[in-house]
């Protein structure tokens, strides 16, 4: 049994010229003779088994899929993603000396595996190379095909891509983002490219975020999807509203959420895209402020390779780190500045309150109130009016405090705003606009105190 399992370790070699030859995506092969095949959209597999003996062998050879530059990282997230959903192994796999040949360097590995009371062996070998990965999975649980096994593995010839290749894989990908029309809306920017290749645009009813085959939705605020008003649960109302009117043929449908601070809320199927006709992988997502969010890629292996987790095997509240990648998506709502989109007034509101108690005596000491509102009035040839209002104090004896000033704003950047006077001097702002359903929010953050990170958010009247 065991000699079955060094097979994975074999390196991929040029095919035999003398025998017909198969493609499959990246791969040639010569097919193992008198092997069952079924082919897929997202792989090729072959089967022999003797019902007399109860023997069996399945070799799986699934499509390339975007992959990082480090082969056991890609090996890694391949056992996640691809063995542990085929069958349940009961230990960490045991890896065989890696191996490179004509650009790809291939892991491989095996470990025991269980599945509906059978018991056999598992070998997965991933072949990394030109940012991508090709998995490779081989249940048995016999040596007896080991011969055939191994002229299989040694007919594999993985595609050599050339940087012409690389280069028009990447315009392609670059049409996928291109392909999106920005939504007009009267401002001077509906479109950000990010300097780590995402690309995001304004739309009617979201923020649309792409990079290369991955799309990012970040719905704006819609009633009925904060609270949930429904007896289902508040992922299914939302999923409802937003998600399932450009769907059809949805499968595979599941929720889950962790009781945990700012509880993230998922929601995840496959379902054919109205719009292209294509059959895609969903997840709907959502923690504390960061609104919906909806991840949309060809299959639920390409979301692992993006985002690196399962998202259904999230289950305790130490896990929630993993949806960190996911969370910092909000961020991609955000869009330069330029003078001509300043008009009109913008106005910003904080309320703070303190319930007081004698630290002795256990009695209510009263309630502090803090309230501020600044509001800036532009007007035309760079004109401005600002002003602050703050109410301080204990209630009953409440302490009213206003402070103006008026100049002339510049965008010295399509980033930062500056202003010529703010209470006593002038000030410059790290600016930009984010998105919400018919209008635009106006971001501030002082300049001289970057650090902190806390934008003042001001909404037009």
């Amino acid at each position: 049994m065991k000699k079955v399992i060094f097979l994975c370790a074999v390196c991929v070699c040029a095919i035999n010229t003398f025998a017909q030859t198969e493609t499959f995506d990246l791969a040639t092969y010569i097919a193992p003779k008198g092997w069952k095949k079924q082919p897929t959209e997202n792989a090729v597999q072959f089967t022999k088994k003797d019902s007399a003996k109860g023997t069996y062998c399945i070799i799986t050879l699934f499509k390339a899929v975007p992959g990082t530059a480090d082969s056991k990282e890609n090996f890694d997230l391949a056992w996640a993603s691809v063995v542990k959903e085929m069958v349940t192994v009961s230990a960490a796999p045991e890896m065989q000396p890696s191996s490179t040949e004509d650009g790809w360097e291939m892991q491989s590995g095996y470990a025991p595996f269980e599945s509906e009371g059978n018991k056999g062996v598992v070998v997965l070998a991933t072949s990394t190379g030109y940012e991508k990965m090709v998995n490779l999975v081989i249940l048995t649980n016999t040596d007896v095909y080991e011969k055939n096994i191994t002229a299989f593995l040694e007919s594999i010839n993985l595609k050599k891509i050339n940087t012409v290749a690389k280069k028009q894989e990447t315009n392609s990908d670059k049409t996928v983002t291109s392909n999106t029309i920005a939504r007009k809306d009267g401002f001077a920017f509906n479109t950000t490219n990010f300097d780590d290749g995402w690309t995001s645009t304004v739309q009617e009813d979201w923020v649309e975020v792409v990079k290369g085959n991955i799309k990012v939705l970040i719905h704006y605020p819609k009633e009925g999807t904060i609270f949930s008003a429904d007896p289902e649960p508040l992922t299914n109302t939302a999923w409802n509203i937003l998600v399932a009117p450009r769907y059809s043929n949805l499968k595979n449908y599941k929720t889950t959420y962790i009781s945990t601070y700012n509880r993230p809320y998922l929601g995840m199927g496959t379902a054919t895209d109205n719009a292209s006709g294509k059959e895609v992988f969903i997840v709907l997502y959502r923690q504390g402020q960061t609104g919906w969010l909806e991840f949309i890629t060809n299959d639920k292996n390409s979301f692992i390779q993006q985002f690196r987790f399962d998202p259904e095997t999230i289950r305790w509240d130490s896990e929630t780190d993993l949806l960190k990648p996911m969370e910092r998506m909000v961020n991609y709502n955000k869009f330069a500045i330029a003078a001509s989109d300043f008009t009109g007034t913008w106005t910003s509101d904080f309320t703070g309150v303190q319930q007081l108690y004698h630290v002795y005596t256990g009695n209510y000491a009263g309630m502090n109130i803090h309230q501020s509102n600044q509001e800036f009035v532009f007007g035309a040839d760079n004109l401005y009016n600002w002003k602050l209002l703050v109410v301080n104090g204990m209630v009953g004896n409440m302490k009213y405090t206003e402070v103006r000033s008026s100049g002339k704003f510049s965008v010295p950047n399509n980033w930062q705003l500056h202003f010529s006077k703010i209470e006593s001097g002038a000030k410059t702002y790290h600016a930009y606009w984010s998105c919400i359903k018919g209008a635009r929010l106006l971001n501030l953050l002082d300049a001289k105190s970057p650090g902190n990170d806390i934008y003042e958010v001001y909404g037009k009247k």
